[in-house]
């Protein structure tokens, strides 16, 4: 047994016999007669187990384990108590202060061997296990990044597919997205949601995918059978997206971000707080960006006059909260930076 043990304790004769049973068995050995001493050893040395006196001048065995428990670099250290007693408080008090066992002292030397046999093992399988399981779930996180990254490459690339089909837009869905989640972040949604509210606006148009390319890039504006078709990219986005069963919420942004506060919207007509609240923020954040971007049929509009449209819709095109949010982000973008460059 390849084993380092501290024994503390101030009886010389209890180290020398302990010094002899162990060494005897293959054992290194070093020995302290007080808990001072043991602290200033352990601040240069590591043994595998510690055999600790109860009753010491000075610091006692109850004193100096909770100074060892309370060291980050010797706080998984095993510690087996030393005692004469033979009571319950002691042994009470002993394994609530972190130790793992109990020796009566005078010790036989084949209970001492199988106690620190017992506890080193225990310690040591405990460790591997606890390093085991670090590894595995770094493993995991790891991969878990690694398919997260993956997702959002794929839904990027998804987006981009569906504003390449617009010649007049460039990255009209990433702008959302980002425009979305910082709506998010000012009405205080948690990071995992402005995280998901950017991931729905990212495919909130994916449903364009399926309207003809001569409607999306007409150069004027739709009549009303154009329009009728346009309208129904809202359930194309939805057909796409309810199959992925560990996003339901995707779909919220593709079907509802073109429906009104005031229920005059569509597919659905939904208002007030029975549209998602996602779509409500998407709605929000895709008008601006249709505004502060060029068309087929026009230019940027100037931003007091994006300004003056978002007031002019809050309450009825947009949910009042998400529309003042943006009112605020276009108050400070004091340079009009937040558009399509």
């Amino acid at each position: 047994m390849n084993y380092w043990i501290l024994v503390v304790d101030d009886d010389a004769a209890n180290l020398t016999m302990a010094n002899s049973i162990l060494s005897g068995e293959g054992m290194r050995v070093s020995c302290v007669k007080s808990g001072e001493s043991a602290l200033k050893f352990l601040h240069a040395n590591k043994p595998d187990l510690i055999l600790l006196d109860v009753h010491m001048p000075g610091m006692n065995g109850f004193e100096t384990i909770s100074a060892i428990k309370s060291e980050p670099s010797t706080a998984d250290i095993p510690v087996i108590f030393l005692t004469a007693d033979n009571d319950n408080e002691t042994e009470t008090e002993g394994l609530k202060a972190g130790a793992m066992d109990f020796i009566t002292k005078p010790f036989m030397p084949e209970i001492l061997l199988l106690r620190i046999n017992h506890i080193v093992e225990l310690s040591r399988l405990q460790a591997d296990l606890a390093h085991e399981v670090e590894v595995k779930t770094k493993e995991v996180t790891d991969q878990q990044k690694k398919l997260e990254k993956l997702s959002i490459q794929i839904v990027m690339a998804l987006s981009s597919a569906v504003d390449a089909k617009d010649t007049y837009t460039n990255g009209h869905s990433a702008r959302v997205a980002e425009y979305s989640r910082r709506i998010a972040e000012l009405a205080g949604f948690s990071k995992k949601d402005q995280d998901d509210i950017y991931m729905i606006g990212l495919l909130h148009d994916i449903g364009k995918i399926g309207i003809p390319d001569a409607i999306i890039n007409k150069p004027s504006r739709l009549n009303d059978e154009e329009y009728a078709i346009i309208k129904t990219h809202p359930i194309l986005g939805e057909k796409i997206l309810e199959r992925i069963e560990e996003f339901p919420n995707l779909v919220t942004g593709a079907k509802y971000h073109h429906e009104r506060y005031d229920g005059k919207g569509y597919p659905d007509g939904l208002s007030g707080e029975n549209i998602p609240v996602e779509a409500r923020i998407i709605a929000v954040a895709d008008a601006y960006d249709a505004m502060s971007s060029k068309r087929a049929y026009r230019g940027v509009i100037p931003q007091l006059q994006v300004r003056a449209e978002m007031e002019k819709g809050k309450g009825t095109q947009f949910d009042p909260v998400f529309a003042d949010i943006m009112l605020a982000m276009i108050d400070a973008d004091t340079d009009y930076d937040m558009r399509e460059k």
